[in-house]
């Protein structure tokens, strides 16, 4: 046990330069909320399912992290910060990287009865940070999920999806070094400056788009002006023949 412990420790540290030992990584949330989770797992298949949800309400409230005793859970998975969700017939491979706020959730079946409604997550994925996979569906081998894409079909193995919110969009395998980032969506043309301070081409440019927008009321509001004019004659003149 200690050796398959230490194992599991350095797959953490060769995925996170961050730690500058083993015992960093025993702080980390997401190795308690996954040795909670064995606990959990092991009364659930012994039908004990108070005792299974009670440690897993444990380490809810202690790792900010839940995952449903049900879940099948693979060799060295690593969640890296937490604010994870994985629902009871998720099943995850070896090999494992999930960063923070990602949900493996389930679909509500129409006739009420439990099934399969989870993902599964084969070997050697990555998912990024805030992505939503949701249903019964498989995501390949080695694939990678990009921050904050919902993913609702398969995933193909080596694949990687990326996207915001509701459009996500597949690219070749041979692409993901490039495009893939774990912790947000790139953009070509960064607001903010190395300083954080935001950058003096882009508010020159919000500044220019909103003089252009109050322009283009302006020029709306005179010809709405100019074809009302004639109506509003009209019934004044018809107005003031009545009287």
């Amino acid at each position: 046990m200690f050796e398959r412990l230490i194992a599991y420790l350095d797959s953490v540290r060769a995925r996170d330069p961050a730690p500058r030992s083993r015992w960093e990584i025993l702080l980390y949330p997401g190795v308690w909320a996954l040795g909670f989770h064995r606990i959990a797992h092991w009364l659930f298949e012994a039908r004990l399912y108070f005792l299974a949800r009670l440690v897993n309400h444990i380490s809810r409230l202690l790792t900010a992290i839940d995952i449903h005793p049900g879940a099948r859970i693979g060799k060295n998975f690593f969640i890296d910060h937490g604010f994870t969700v994985i629902g009871e017939t998720a099943e995850i491979g070896d090999n494992v990287t999930i960063y923070q706020c990602v949900t493996l959730g389930g679909t509500n079946p129409a006739n009420g009865k439990g099934g399969k409604r989870h993902p599964t997550i084969r070997d050697n994925v990555i998912i990024g940070s805030g992505a939503q996979i949701i249903g019964p569906i498989v995501v390949g081998e080695r694939a990678r999920v990009g921050a904050n894409a919902v993913v609702t079909d398969d995933v193909p193995a080596g694949a990687t999806m990326i996207g915001i919110k509701a459009r996500s969009t597949l690219v070749p395998a041979e692409e993901w070094l490039k495009e893939f980032i774990p912790y947000g969506t790139p953009c070509d043309d960064p607001p903010c400056d190395d300083q954080g301070r935001p950058r003096r081409d882009c508010v020159e440019k919000l500044e220019a788009e909103v003089a252009a927008l109050r322009e283009e009321v302006a020029a709306m509001r005179a010809v709405l002006a100019e074809r009302e004019a004639p109506v509003g004659a009209a019934r004044r003149r018809k107005s003031g023949t009545e009287d």
